[in-house]
């Protein structure tokens, strides 16, 4: 239905047929070729959600080169040989993947699009190292681990929530302070009652990194990608 010359929109059942790790590899490069791609050539995978049309993303984050777009789930779907993430509008949140094989590279673009957040709207799958492990964990796992359940319980409180994660990803109470607008012994005191509530000593040497890893497999949680995804 889509011709690659005529629209960076692309017929989703090829953009799924290129990123399905069940999918033959010849139909797999049959689909690429028909999306537009030579025979060969990496392409990168973007799993993107932004409220801005999907096939607009694709031009700003890819403006030259071949790009085909479309909407999987509930997650859009950007491939391109070549990849400008600063070209992001500012109120998207996207997972990028490495060159090479599309499937691989979705994977991880969609592994990375669920650890974003405010604070990172866009995330690279590269930089994540160990921290990708998470995704991998069973969600009963995740839901039944005491940690997480506790910020589960915690994030019924958004002001709890927020100075737990400025902390988290500073790890300086003065820092996170600044990024709150609060003075630092008014973040103390919070923390001290986030740590009773947690069941945690955050000012342990291993309590910020516990309550990150806790707080990221919380929003792991949230994010989890469907059966067709």
């Amino acid at each position: 239905r889509y011709g690659p010359a005529r629209t960076t929109m692309a017929d989703p059942a090829l953009v799924e047929l290129a990123i399905s790790a069940d999918a033959d590899e010849a139909d797999r490069a049959r689909a690429l070729r028909l999306l537009g791609f030579a025979a060969g050539v990496p392409v990168r995978v973007l799993a993107v959600r932004s409220p801005l049309p999907l096939d607009r993303v694709g031009t700003l984050v890819c403006p030259a080169g071949p790009v085909k777009a479309a909407r999987v789930g509930d997650v859009g779907v950007v491939l391109a040989t070549a990849l400008d993430p600063a070209r992001l509008p500012a109120d998207a949140r996207a997972g990028i993947g490495a060159a090479g094989g599309p499937d691989r590279s979705w994977r991880q673009a969609r592994a990375a699009l669920r650890f974003t957040g405010p604070r990172e709207p866009v995330v690279h799958y590269a930089d994540l190292g160990a921290l990708a492990l998470l995704a991998e964990l069973p969600e009963e796992a995740v839901r039944d681990n005491p940690d997480v359940a506790a910020i589960a319980r915690l994030a019924a409180d958004p002001h709890d929530l927020e100075t737990l994660d400025a902390y988290c990803a500073t790890g300086s109470l003065r820092r996170a302070a600044e990024i709150l607008h609060l003075h630092h012994s008014s973040v103390s005191r919070r923390l001290e009652h986030i740590g009773r509530s947690l069941g945690m000593d955050l000012t342990a040497p291993g309590g910020p990194l516990r309550a990150r890893l806790a707080l990221t497999a919380w929003r792991l949680l949230a994010d989890a990608p469907s059966a067709t995804a």
